[in-house]
């Protein structure tokens, strides 16, 4: 029952798992709160409170599922609650199992609510089709999978639940098998913590305090209001700062804390950051801290912001990079082309969306150290920057990796870390920050939108002779990566395609939008829209279809990529366009896209992929790697090549990333971890096995084996003296179609890739449907809004992120063109999965429509309205008003 005490506190008692319990709360504290912050339950996650729309918080009430962030404490009052905990042994066996043989989880953020909500509709349709669980689906968001492997999953465990066996999980952990993802039965359930389900003893909570213009000089920062709040220990502002206030991982640009005196670039900078006894007191104690301004014109358009006269926003001007890349005689070409077509191309920016909120948690320890817990792309990264921040040696700063909820390249830069571990060195006390999912909105990285102007001419017969691109990108407020984000876009101008003559400039330039830097595609998927869009154009012209047009310019080994890097073997570019071809011919409303995506960051950098192997006395091998496991597969990926390397079953490999041994290869990115970090793995595999000589693993129990793989081979596209540039080590090639139904809504995709060599099909078909789902979302209904450079999409909901009744089937195809860099083989393919996606799209609605499109999402198509009926009924409502 609920009964409200003279302390201002609400008395409850209510059933939690089969148990009867009390609870003392606060009025306006939700259910959420309750389990996570009362009874320390934390399979229930935090996504998007208290906007309810992910449902990772979703439990059952009294038999009903409901999402536990958008919910009162007090609606527990004299009812039974249900959590993952309280489910029967029998029950979480079954639904573990079921996710793992699926390959249902891979951040695995989304997963516990995705099984409470599952198991609430079994408890009402033991037998449910894949559009029953689909329906029943709409307020769970799953940012990784494309929901093809959820429902998978769950289709499963209701025949389970019915008595039916299930497929017996692999642990062979052998390279090629459909081995169990590592620690998926703990992802499923909820078990594994994520940062901000980690608790400390003596741990504070922290806040921070975002500006509240895009661009305003800061004159006066008063924190006495919030110093004064019950529970505070500690506001910090410019002036607590030991160290270098300014980081960057490539260019040192971006404000940790913005200084009175100078000007907010955007509405993310932090003013001041809070520590208090609770989470609730510090985010109520940073609202009070006071800022006065002089507010400034924002600038929001990139062409002003080039133009003479525009404030400057950064002291090396406006424009942060110039990227180039010139083959041949462009102009010759173009006049001597049967067929020349000139178009502009424009995409949006785009929320990353990744189901678990920037979180950091700093521990200062007895000796003068600091932990530092990140779910951050590159943890020796973080600690160069953290280090830095705090005015200390590397030496003195620990990060370890805490598996993270999703990224997506967001994750690259540094988010609260140092805010977290500033407050734990002036507290003395271990302080976690959390960001609320509108603050992580306003905070972190976006997709660059480009405006992309081609002209692109070929001969009679379609084969293609020249491209003129000239790329503007919006960088935002700050650099992140985004010369190297329009550097990739220049590269992959030509797509996969062979063009002997080639002019193409991309420029990166500053404005006080949100900043934007890397996310899955990195500028590639952006090019590859307007190239694959100019096919289109072009093949109309000569009379083919858009499959032959394809075909007579796919790159084959021998060939020049549009950098003029000649490819080497491994180009399977040719056999995924066989694989779709019936499929495309055979449609009535189909597009057909390539797409070529670089692994490794290359470009003359050195890249290293590095990891140790250490056995131990109970006979089992400890892995230690670089690489971020954020739902992509690598900690699996590599703990299988182990496996085949030593003859162990997967049980028998533990995998642990952290900065004390020495391993930085530098960020998560380029699609590269499984490349790079494979090879290592097999080095280190090869060292230990030479050792064992036939002994047993436990008699070298302690001992570390060190292996390395070099690449330093690669050049720089700004070195014009190299005749042959070698710009990246490898690349993954793709080809998808995407056909519609009569109405014009989404049928089906095909998606055909080059892979090198499947070391895990399950992971590399979640992967793949997973980039299609995005990549559908990128193309037809996902916008993250910005007007004056005030973000005005800032709830997960208004993103227009495709919900599992508008997903399509997907078929995936494997094409195994080995690289010879790759282990076994193998290609990097978390990034290529939606680089096509936008290009077949469009091909597929000018089919249905006869519309051509330019700009991205193509919310106006009759496929957007069907995916996502929210938008439709939103443009109705606008045209009626």
């Amino acid at each position: 029952m609920e009964q409200q005490q003279s302390d201002g506190l609400v008395h409850l008692d209510f059933t939690l798992n089969g148990r009867p319990v009390v609870a003392d709360v606060r009025p306006d504290a939700t259910l959420l709160e309750l389990l996570r912050e009362t009874f320390g339950i934390t399979s229930v996650k935090d996504g998007c409170a208290p906007e309810g729309s992910c449902g990772a918080c979703t439990v059952i009430l009294d038999g009903r599922a409901v999402v536990s962030c958008a919910q009162p404490a007090t609606r527990a009052a004299g009812k039974s609650l249900l959590t993952q905990e309280g489910l029967t042994a029998a029950d979480r066996e079954r639904w573990a199992d079921s996710f793992v043989v699926a390959g249902a989880s891979q951040c695995g953020f989304c997963s516990p609510g995705i099984v409470m909500k599952s198991e609430a509709l079994l408890g009402r349709n033991p037998d449910p089709s894949r559009e029953e669980i689909a329906r029943s689906l709409a307020g769970n968001l799953c940012r990784c999978t494309g929901y093809v492997k959820i429902i998978d999953a769950i289709r499963l465990s209701a025949a389970a639940k019915r008595g039916e066996p299930l497929p017996v999980v692999e642990t062979s952990g052998l390279v090629g098998t459909r081995s169990a993802r590592y620690r998926g039965r703990e992802l499923a359930l909820g078990d594994k913590p994520y940062v901000n389900d980690m608790l400390v003893e003596g741990m504070l909570h922290g806040a921070v305090r975002f500006s509240d213009h895009p661009r305003a000089r800061v004159l006066r920062i008063d924190a006495s209001k919030a110093r004064a709040y019950p529970g505070v220990l500690s506001v910090v502002t410019w002036r607590d700062v030991p160290g270098e206030r300014i980081q960057g991982a490539i260019t040192r640009d971006w404000k940790q804390f913005v200084a009175e005196g100078e000007e907010t670039l955007y509405v993310g900078d932090v003013l001041a950051a809070v520590a208090a006894e609770t989470r609730h007191a510090a985010r109520a104690a940073a609202k009070l801290v006071e800022v006065e301004y002089e507010v400034l014109e924002p600038v929001t358009d990139p062409f002003v912001a080039m133009a003479p006269g525009a404030p400057v926003l950064q002291p090396g001007g406006n424009i942060l990079s110039v990227s180039r890349i010139r083959r041949g005689d462009v102009d010759h070409a173009l006049a001597s082309a049967a067929h020349v077509a000139t178009e502009t191309f424009r995409t949006q920016f785009i929320e990353h969306a990744f189901l678990e909120p920037e979180s950091s948690l700093a521990v200062p320890c007895e000796d003068g150290t600091i932990d530092i817990y990140s779910q951050g792309q590159g943890i020796w990264e973080d600690r160069r920057q953290i280090a830095s921040f705090l005015g200390e040696p590397e030496d003195r700063v620990r990060v370890t990796l805490v598996s993270s909820g999703g990224a997506f390249g967001a994750k690259e830069d540094l988010n609260v870390q140092c805010h977290a571990a500033l407050l734990a060195r002036v507290t003395g006390r271990p302080v976690r920050i959390t960001l609320s999912r509108a603050e992580s909105l306003r905070f972190h990285v976006k997709r660059h939108p480009l405006t992309m102007e081609y002209t692109v001419g070929c001969d009679a017969d379609g084969h293609l002779l020249a491209i003129r691109a000239r790329m503007v990108g919006d960088t935002g407020a700050y650099a992140s990566v985004g010369a190297k984000v329009l550097e990739r876009a220049a590269g992959h101008a030509c797509s996969a395609y062979r063009v002997p003559n080639v002019d193409i400039e991309a420029n990166a330039v500053y404005t006080n939008n949100p900043p934007c830097g890397a996310m899955r595609g990195f500028g590639a998927n952006q090019a590859n829209f307007a190239i694959e869009g100019m096919l289109d154009r072009l093949a109309e012209r000569v009379g083919v279809d858009g499959w032959e047009m394809r075909w007579r310019n796919a790159v084959e080994e021998g060939d020049r990529f549009g950098t003029g890097q000649v490819l080497g073997p491994g180009v399977g570019l040719k056999q995924t366009l066989l694989a779709v071809r019936d499929a495309y011919k055979g449609a009535r409303y189909a597009g057909v896209a390539c797409a070529a995506k670089n692994s490794g960051v290359g470009n003359g950098m050195t890249e290293y992929g590095r990891a140790v192997l250490r056995p131990e006395a109970d006979g089992t091998v400890t892995l230690f790697h670089s690489w971020t496991e954020m739902g992509q597969g690598v900690d699996t990926v590599l703990r299988q090549i182990a496996c085949q390397e030593l003859g162990v079953e997967s049980s028998c490999v533990t995998v642990r990333v952290d900065t004390r041994h020495e391993l930085d290869t530098g960020q998560t990115t380029a699609s590269r971890g499984t490349m790079l970090g494979g090879r290592a793995v097999m080095d280190a595999a090869a060292k230990l096995r030479a050792e064992l000589d036939g002994r047993p693993l436990a008699s070298l129990a302690g001992r570390e084996f060190y292996g390395e793989f070099k690449v330093d081979w690669t050049t720089s596209p700004d070195d014009e003296t190299v005749e042959n540039p070698v710009t990246h080590f490898a690349y993954a090639w793709a080809t998808q179609v995407v056909i519609l139904d009569d109405e014009g809504r989404l049928a089906k995709v095909v998606a055909a890739h080059d892979v090198g060599k499947a070391i895990n099909p399950t992971l590399l078909e979640g992967q793949i449907e997973g980039g299609v789902h995005m990549g559908l979302g990128h193309s037809l209904t996902e916008e993250f809004a910005v007007r004056d450079g005030v973000p005005t999409t800032m709830t997960l909901k208004s993103l227009g992120i495709i919900p599992p009744s508008g997903m399509p089937p997907v078929e995936v195809i494997f094409v195994e063109e080995p690289s010879p860099d790759g282990p076994y083989g193998a290609k990097g393919v978390g990034e290529v999965a939606l680089v096509p996606t936008a290009g077949a799209v469009a091909g597929a609605l000018h089919r249905f429509d006869g519309v051509r499109r330019t700009r991205l999402p193509m919310r106006d198509s009759a496929a957007a309205r069907a995916a996502v009926p929210r938008l439709a009924r939103a443009s109705a409502t606008q045209e009626s008003e």
